[in-house]
Order: structure tokens, then sequence, then C-alpha cells
């Protein structure tokens, strides 16, 4: 059932390549088809020579055919190549197209770097695998029949010696192919595993730097390596099993047809030129049995890294509902809050509710501020408000709208994110302010950086806006980064903006710039706060006080401070920061 299981998904993986699959296996063919002709010719040159004529159309006969098998078989190998190539393009494009629309839940859990292994390393292996096993492995079967077929007409009797002989080897590299796939598949999870503790100290390098642990980290990547170096060594020992019986098996059947052939020729039973065609159809005979044990072979090696790939596509991804929705418009739109929390309890491990039945709504102007103690669930009301994630129970609704019924990308293009790092992309400057936009004038691409305080930035760097900003940004400033993602919302024209903290890596003058540059943007779209600073909280027309999962208050600054005894002392670090 398993043998069944691969050869399905490797059937399935080549639909949409039969053409093109079905033209390298008849090219490869036709090579070993004219291959095989040689022999019948060679048997005429070698019995006319021998009788002191030597027949000189027929050796122009075998030099065409020995052009002609050599061209048959270039063009297969390139056809074949070619195939191997699109299918690992197309196979990475929808690898990667798949993990874009992975739910966060399921990413979450993952190691980056090991899916990254899968979506290049493993694809590569399944190139080999198809360019290996679909058309070498059927032309290979094709041939070695029309080869035993010419080998039992010109002699059966040393054909009979000659299957004895490759039967055994057949049965030893049958018994070591089975192993490979096994072998192939730890291979492939050890190299993935090795990718991924790469990507994590590579991506904390300065972190790793800072708590001097370079040694403690080449030490856990050597181990990694040496478990990958185990690992391939175990499947290369596996393969090389194969050659030498293979050999044996070439060098025991010459031996056997030279020995028995000789003395059939001096009884008279064959003549000298029968015996040449049958050793030279012999070679052609271990073509075609190399073929079939390397797609074998193939299929056992790249089964392990297409069972991983299919891993991959299996995981969960985000998917629009298929509910007919009327379009809110005009007033009824400018009537419902931007966003609302409608009894909403979430968690990230089930039994373990993060968000306890919250409720608040956001109105469609202003800014809305949210306080609470770190753990409190105020990073989490923002992944369920940009549906990363969706709640357990209650829902979240836009514009009066329940969010599960709204297309995924309709509903982001309603509400910008900036996270606290504020993470840029490597590329240029206008790539990152552009990234998602859509169309932009240079006038508004002006007027938001005026907003954001970014022109004196530009005007400051080598190229302008077509200056890199460097691996995650990191050519720019934390508050420099925190100005492009806000930007980078602005210039999309979202309803909601959500801000993490926006003030976090800002010194008090910028600070002040950007408190304003909010207080505008409030006047064309909603503002949602994750604030921990006196002055961003006082500039909120409303403030949520989050606390164990709940919203235990709602006020402006100044309501909490008389109402709420617990937001006094939220804000008493707040008032002596601020």
């Amino acid at each position: 059932m398993a043998d069944l299981a691969r050869w399905r998904d490797l059937s399935r993986l080549a639909r949409g390549y039969r053409r093109s699959i079905l033209g390298a296996a008849a090219l490869s063919l036709l090579g070993s088809l004219l291959a095989l002709t040689q022999p019948l010719l060679a048997r005429v040159a070698v019995d006319g020579a021998a009788a002191g004529s030597l027949p000189w159309p027929v050796i122009g006969a075998l030099t065409g055919l020995f052009a002609a098998q050599a061209s048959a078989l270039a063009l297969a190998r390139y056809l074949q190549a070619q195939t191997g190539e699109t299918m690992t393009r197309d196979l990475r494009r929808t690898v990667a197209g798949h993990l874009l629309r992975v739910r966060l839940s399921v990413l979450d859990d993952g190691r980056i770097g090991d899916l990254i292994a899968r979506a290049c390393g493993d694809t590569a292996v399944v190139k080999t695998l198809i360019a290996q096993s679909l058309g070498t492995g059927l032309a290979g079967v094709v041939g070695l029949a029309a080869a035993i077929g010419l080998l039992a007409w010109l002699d059966p009797w040393l054909l009979a010696a000659v299957v004895v002989l490759f039967g055994g080897s057949f049965g030893a590299l049958l018994a070591v192919v089975r192993r490979v796939r096994l072998a192939s598949r730890t291979a492939s999870a050890a190299e993935g595993a090795l990718v991924a503790d790469l990507e994590r100290v590579l991506g904390g390098i300065r972190l790793v730097r800072a708590c001097r642990t370079e040694g403690l980290e080449a030490e856990r990547l050597d181990t990694s390596a040496g478990r990958v170096y185990l690992a391939n060594l175990r499947m290369a020992g596996m393969v090389a099993l194969s050659g030498p019986a293979n050999d044996l098996a070439v060098s025991g059947a010459f031996l056997t047809v030279l020995l028995t052939g000789a003395s059939r020729v001096a009884s008279g039973a064959m003549t000298l030129g029968e015996l040449v065609a049958f050793t030279l159809a012999m070679t052609y005979l271990a073509a075609p049995v190399y073929e079939i044990f390397q797609a074998v072979g193939a299929v056992q090696q790249g089964s392990g890294a297409l069972h991983r790939i299919n891993e991959v596509l299996a995981l969960p991804v985000e998917r629009d509902r298929t509910v007919a929705v009327a379009t809110v418009r005009g007033a009824a739109r400018r009537v419902a809050p931007v966003l609302e929390f409608r009894d909403v309890w979430f968690g990230y491990r089930p039994g373990r509710p993060v968000l306890r039945g919250i409720g608040f709504t956001v109105p469609s102007r202003g800014q809305v501020a949210l306080v609470g103690p770190s753990g409190a669930g105020k990073s989490t009301i923002f992944a369920l408000a940009e549906r990363f994630y969706d709640p357990d129970r209650g829902s979240v609704l836009l514009h009066g709208r329940d969010a599960r019924f709204l297309p995924y990308a309709r509903y982001r293009a309603s509400i910008g994110l900036v996270e606290q790092d504020s993470p840029l992309l490597a590329g240029t400057l206008r790539d990152n302010l552009l990234y998602g936009a859509g169309p932009v004038t240079s006038r508004e691409l002006r007027r938001v950086l005026a907003m954001t305080g970014l022109l004196p930035v530009v005007a400051g760097l080598p190229s302008g806006l077509d200056t890199p900003v460097g691996e995650h940004g990191r050519h720019l400033s934390g508050g420099q980064r925190q100005r492009v993602a806000i930007a980078r919302c602005l210039l999309a024209r979202p309803d909601l903006i959500l801000l993490d903290e926006p003030t976090a890596h800002l010194d008090p003058d910028s600070e002040n710039v950007l408190a304003a540059t909010l207080h505008e943007i409030s006047a064309v779209c909603a503002l949602m706060i994750i604030a921990h600073r006196f002055s961003t909280v006082r500039s909120a027309e409303r403030v949520l006080v989050v606390d164990g999962g709940l919203v235990t208050g709602s006020g402006t600054h100044d309501e909490l401070l008389r109402s709420s005894p617990y937001y006094r002392r939220l804000a008493a670090p707040l008032l002596r920061y601020g």
C-alpha cells in the first residue's frame, strides 16, 4: 500500500507534464532501439571481414546509427532536464504560495527554516526523481524487453546464463533500494533542522554577539551538521552497495559469454560474427537495467522529499467563506463602528483562554488607546482585529459585518497594522513605503512623508527613496522604521490603523511630532493604539483598560483617573514617565 501511495503521489505530481515526459521516454527508447540494431550490422561486418571482404556500406550504416543514437539520447537527457526544472519551478511556486496563506496558528508551531528547506531543498530532490524515474524508467523497461528479445533470437543458451547472473544482481539491488526511502526521509529532515537552526541564529545574530554565545551556537550547528552528515552517509552507503552488485553481474556475464561463446564458435554452433553481435547486444542490456534500477532508487530516495512537501501542502490555509453578503455603503457604513468586538473568547491553546468575553467598539474617527499590564491580552486583541486568528466564541465586526464572512483581502485592506518592532523587507525605502499600497501619486507620497516626518530622513539618504534599507531595515534606526511603517499604512488608505506603542523608539521631540501626526490622522480614520506612555494615553478620546482578558474600564483618561482605582495605579508610572 505504501508503494502504491508513492506511485500515486508521483503520478499526481507528473500530471500536466506527461507530454514532455513521454517525449523524453520516446527519444530514450529510440536511442535504445538504434543501439539494438547495431549488433545485427556488426555481425554482418565481422563475418564479412573474416571472409576477407570489408563491407564498407555496412560500416557506413553503423556510423550513421552511432550518430543517430547519440543525438537521440542527448536530446532525451535535455528534455528530461527541462521537464525536471519546469516541474521544480512550478512546485516551488505552489509550495511558496501555499506557505504564504497558511494559518498563523500553524506557522507559530513550526520552524520557519525547516519550511524553507522543504520549499527549496526537497523540491530539488523531486526534480531528480522526475528526471530519473518516469522518462528513463519507462524507456528502460521497454529497452530491456527489446534487448532480451534480441539476445533470445541470437542465442537462447547464452541468454539463459546472462539472466541467471543478472537475476541475482537484481534481487540484491531491490533489497538495497527499499532501505533508501527511509534513509532519504531522515536525511531531508536533518537538513531541514540544520537550515532552521541556521535561520534561528542568523535572525538573532545581534543577541548572539551581545551574549557572547558564538561558541555555543557553533557547537549546536555542528551537531545539526553532524546529523545531516551521518544521514547522508548512511544513504550513500546503501546506494553504493548497488554499484558493486551491478558491476559483478556485468563482469560475470561478459566472462561467461566469452568463454561459452568461444567454445560454441570452436564447435561450429555459432559464427564469430554471431558471438560479437551477442556480446555487443549484451552491453546494451546493461543500460536499460541500470536505468530501471536508477528509476526505482530515485523513487525511493525522492519519496521522502515528496512526503515532506505533501505535509506542507496539507497545512491548513486561510480560506474565504463563500457566503453572499451585501455591500455596506454610505450612511450605514458611517453609522456602524469601524470595529466591534462582541463577547470574544480566544486562546492560543484549548482550555487556556487569553480573551474572556471581551467587548468594545471603535468609532470611525478618533483615537482609542488600550492600556494594561503585560499579558493582559492587548496584542491578542490586535491579532484578532487583523484576523490573524478567528475567535473561539463571539464575533469581530467590521462596519457592522461579521469578519468571518468577509474576504481576507477586503477585510485587511480596511485595517492597517504598525507593529512595535516595525519590520521592513530587504529592498529600497520606496519599495517598503509602497508595499501593498496600490497606485500612489508623487504628491500623495510627499504629503505622507511630510506627515510622518520622513522628508529629512529621505533627504539625508545617499539615494533618497531608492536607498536600500538593508535586511529587516537595519540601515534605519528604530524610530525611522516606525515612521516608515506608519507612512506605509497611510499610503494604503485604511479605515482603521492599529499601532502597537508607536512611541517606543522615539525621542521626546519625535514623539511630539508623531502625536501631532496621529491627531491629524485621527480626523480622517480611526486609530487604536497600545499605549504605555502618558502622552499617548492622554491624547486618546477613549481609553480601554484591559486586564485578564477583559475590558475592566472604559472612558477618557481623566474619567478613568476618577472612576477606576486600578487605572490610577496603572497610570502612576505613566504620569511619572510622561
